[in-house]
């Protein structure tokens, strides 16, 4: 039998019990930096993955034969609990006693750089990084990191890039 931490056996036995294998939300006592390394320890040893375009965690087959369930005893997708695409595993560790803290979409503040980014990527005409960068006052790197992680990865948001003549890379969000 594979060697469990009882945090990581606890991930797995509530994942199991979950329509979708989902392991979020994790165990109330799971927090922070426990969370991640608890998680980046599983998804190492393949005992979870990440399943869809949202990043949703769920317990692999091997992961429930590791807490000694056979695959065929535990929920299954589809079996009347719907997987949440859109949230993600790092991105918080919401307490399993309040539903409200699982929405369907994250809000985006107004007025931030963030809202100014989104709003420039969803013009007709997109924009540069230069001309990000001159809005925003960040540097090239924080515009980049920006659009991977934070809209990409993390608000799941469809950007694409042509290259334009005179503008260099423009960037846009998907329609």
């Amino acid at each position: 039998m594979t060697e469990l931490t009882n945090t990581q056996r606890a991930v797995l036995t509530a994942a199991a019990e979950r329509p979708g294998l989902q392991i979020l939300p994790l165990p109330e006592h799971i927090k922070g930096g426990a969370a991640k390394k608890v998680t980046t320890a599983l998804l190492a040893r393949g005992l979870i993955r990440e399943d869809g375009v949202g990043g949703t965690l769920v317990a692999t087959d091997a992961g429930l034969r590791a807490v000694g369930i056979a695959p065929t005893q535990a929920a299954k997708p589809n079996d009347g609990g719907a997987v949440n695409q859109e949230e993600s595993w790092f991105d918080s560790e919401p307490s399993a006693s309040d539903p409200a803290a699982h929405k369907a979409s994250p809000k985006i503040r107004s007025g931030t750089k963030q809202a100014t980014l989104i709003a420039m990527l969803e013009a007709p005409e997109g924009a540069s990084i230069e001309e990000i960068a001159d809005a925003t006052g960040w540097q090239h790197h924080t515009v980049r990191g920006a659009i991977a992680g934070a809209l990409k990865k993390r608000l799941g948001l469809d950007v694409t890039s042509e290259k334009v003549d005179d503008r260099g890379r423009v960037y846009r969000l998907a329609r």
